[in-house]
């Protein structure tokens, strides 16, 4: 948790550095919510267990044994997989997306954007834990294009309610489409990432 506290803050500090050339306001990429995305699915990635991907240490190798066989010999010996220790609950998730907004309001010194980003933050990780439920790991893409738009729809709600300024929403359409843009992006390297734990183990990284 800490770590992906970590790098989620690295990320939206450095993004803030960066004003995009668009000229919407509030308009952003929103990378940091790629580790929100990565938190989100990580355990739901079977494939993280290390049956899947490397021998054991000390063990010999499992051929033409089943899945479920294996797992029961590992389980009796202590050597459980990856995901049984380091999964991620919705609630650490939660955590990880607070931390993360706090401290990048007081790093980045926008303490008066704290009312936007945590009401935006907040929307979009409902949005996204919801739509967890029916989609598939190939699919975190359309999950995070899903957060960005409700993302967008509850900065700009907290912007007409601090501000009493009605037309403001009218930006509102150019940040859903650009929302689904971005948020397709960060899905997809929320994504990929996912995908090359998979394949490499978290210690390949």
């Amino acid at each position: 948790m800490a770590v992906l506290t970590a790098v989620a803050l690295i990320v939206f500090v450095i993004e803030a550095q960066i004003p995009l050339p668009v000229p919407v306001p509030g308009a952003k990429l929103g990378l940091a919510n790629s580790v929100t995305l990565f938190a989100l699915f990580s355990g739901n990635r079977t494939s993280l267990n290390p049956l899947r991907r490397r021998r054991i240490p000390g063990r010999p190798a499992l051929q033409n044994v089943p899945q479920d066989a294996q797992c029961a010999s590992l389980t009796k010996s202590g050597k459980t997989g990856a995901r049984s220790d380091h999964s991620l609950s919705t609630a650490d998730v939660f955590f990880i997306l607070v931390c993360r907004i706090v401290l990048g309001a007081v790093f980045t010194g926008k303490i008066i954007a704290f009312a936007y980003s945590i009401t935006g933050g907040l929307l979009a990780f409902v949005a996204q834990a919801v739509m967890k439920r029916f989609v598939t790991d190939k699919q975190i893409w359309a999950c995070g294009a899903v957060g960005a738009v409700f993302h967008n729809i509850g900065q700009i709600a907290a912007a007409v309610l601090i501000t009493r300024t009605p037309a403001i929403a009218a930006y509102l359409p150019v940040l859903i489409i650009a929302g689904v843009v971005t948020g397709i992006i960060t899905g997809l390297v929320a994504q990929l990432t996912l995908v090359r734990l998979e394949v490499r183990g978290p210690d390949g990284l």
